[in-house]
């Protein structure tokens, strides 16, 4: 079976799928500029070619960059960091400042978050390799003196994940800090960690492929 002219895989059985899975998916309703994914073909393609055809088959915005020749290991298996930045609206520069000193300086930060195996309780603070405030930029769109406190981090992949909203939990619980408004959260990297904490491309060891072949 083909969609948008890509011969994908699909697994046996009554109701067969395509093969296709993702590599730790944003959490819904956050935005991303660093989302993976592997798709089982039939047949060898073009790379070049596969990503023309999955980005013109997808809606305006959510574009495909890029796709390699897999060489060999799990995908996921490379995803160990993801860097996010948070956007504060309505919170001062300062108060942010002080919850994650606050943050920062507890041995553990426990938060509460349902599950599909119940409600647990788990660190936020350990699964943090960096939390940094960045210097607020004014958009269009902002009322002129309203503050907006932006935060940037590094959250190492564990088990249970950590995703932002539980590092904003931690902050409420570490230092009191509850945003008035809803927070605006981007993906802006993921991938391998290297010895000094930078997140390396996970396709990066893929890129010298020709093909895109079954999988």
């Amino acid at each position: 079976m083909r969609r948008a002219g890509v011969p994908i895989a699909f697994s046996q059985g009554f109701t067969p799928h395509p093969k296709i899975s993702y590599a730790s998916a944003a959490p819904t309703g956050v935005a991303s500029e660093a989302e993976y994914l592997e798709i089982g073909l039939r047949e060898p393609v073009d790379p070049e070619q596969l990503r023309a055809a999955l980005d013109a088959a997808l809606s305006p915005g959510l574009d495909v960059l890029d796709a390699v020749v897999a060489q060999g290991g799990s995908l996921a298996d490379r995803i160990e960091a993801s860097h996010w930045r948070i956007e504060l609206p309505e919170v001062e520069p300062a108060a942010l400042e002080r919850a994650v000193a606050a943050f920062t300086a507890a041995e553990e930060v426990l938060v509460e978050r349902m599950t599909k195996q119940g409600r647990r309780t788990f660190d936020a603070r350990a699964a943090v390799m960096s939390i940094d405030l960045i210097p607020p930029v004014a958009t269009p769109s902002e009322a002129p003196g309203v503050s907006c406190a932006i935060l940037e981090l590094v959250v190492r992949q564990v088990t249970p994940s950590v995703r932002p909203d539980d590092v904003l939990s931690g902050l409420r619980v570490a230092a009191d800090l509850e945003p008035p408004v809803s927070p605006r959260v981007t993906r802006l990297a993921q991938g391998t960690l290297t010895a000094q904490g930078a997140i390396v491309d996970p396709l990066d060891a893929d890129r010298d492929g020709a093909s895109i072949g079954g999988r």
